[in-house]
């Protein structure tokens, strides 16, 4: 994905080297490399920041400086200010969630849009935030709420990236296959086999075909993978084996 496919991360007058390399790494972690600074207190380039970067250099080595934050929002058609103020401002106002969704469709319409963050002391001016057409709020705890330049930056990027992240909500780590019908009806058929030839059913021989029915179901809803079956077979060979005769004199020694 191209600068121009994926929003333009803003930091205005940010204060230390260190927040702006941090951002830089939080970006990268969720494919974010637009990285542009108005005014940075400590000057650009700036070594603390490559220091806490962590490697995250294609995005250091393509940031851009400007003088003023209208300067560097002059080419994006829709820019979000984030603010945990959002007083006197008649605006929308996004979780960070809801402006992914939205960031999504500007992408996939050609629009160039922004997110602007504000100095770690203050945040955002009301003029910053008058130049933004939305507002991205954070909701956090209202007894706690304050949270690091980058802290900020990874929320609303990690939100961006899983808007189009199409990883399973849930996986298998080794992604092994699941058991197929035929492997599962030959485990019950084992089961049963082995169950009649010990005499398990002869007293409740009426209630024979709902007990494997419930065994059955019970064995569909644990959604067992191949290897899984294979060690049922193990565990119900080891059960119906003979206990050896030399382990039998070992007991009687």
């Amino acid at each position: 994905m191209t600068d121009a496919a994926m929003p333009a991360i803003i930091l205005v007058e940010p204060q230390m080297g260190e927040n702006i390399g941090a951002t830089a790494r939080a970006m990268l972690n969720f494919g974010l490399t637009d990285l542009r600074l108005v005014a940075p207190r400590d000057g650009w380039p700036n070594d603390r920041a490559v220091a806490m970067a962590s490697r995250a250099d294609i995005v250091l080595e393509n940031t851009r400086v400007y003088a003023t934050t209208a300067d560097a929002i002059a080419d994006l058609q829709h820019v979000y200010a984030t603010t945990a103020r959002p007083r006197d401002v008649i605006k929308k106002i996004a979780t960070p969630r809801a402006a992914a969704a939205e960031l999504r469709d500007h992408t996939a319409a050609g629009t160039a849009t922004g997110i602007l963050f504000g100095k770690e002391s203050v945040g955002l001016s009301k003029e910053d935030v008058t130049l933004a057409d939305s507002i991205i709020s954070v909701p956090l705890n209202p007894d706690f709420s304050s949270i690091n330049l980058a802290q900020a930056v990874l929320l609303v990027a990690y939100e961006w990236f899983q808007a189009g992240d199409t990883t399973p909500p849930v996986r298998i780590l080794n992604e092994e296959r699941p058991a197929n019908k035929a492997e599962l009806a030959h485990l019950f058929a084992r089961i049963e086999t082995d169950l009649d030839a010990r005499g398990y059913f002869d007293p409740i021989m009426q209630r024979k075909q709902v007990i494997l029915q419930n065994m059955r179901n019970m064995f569909q809803r644990l959604g067992l993978m191949e290897s899984d079956v294979r060690a049922f077979q193990g565990i119900i060979k080891g059960l119906t084996m003979k206990v050896k005769e030399s382990r039998d004199d070992g007991d009687k020694s």
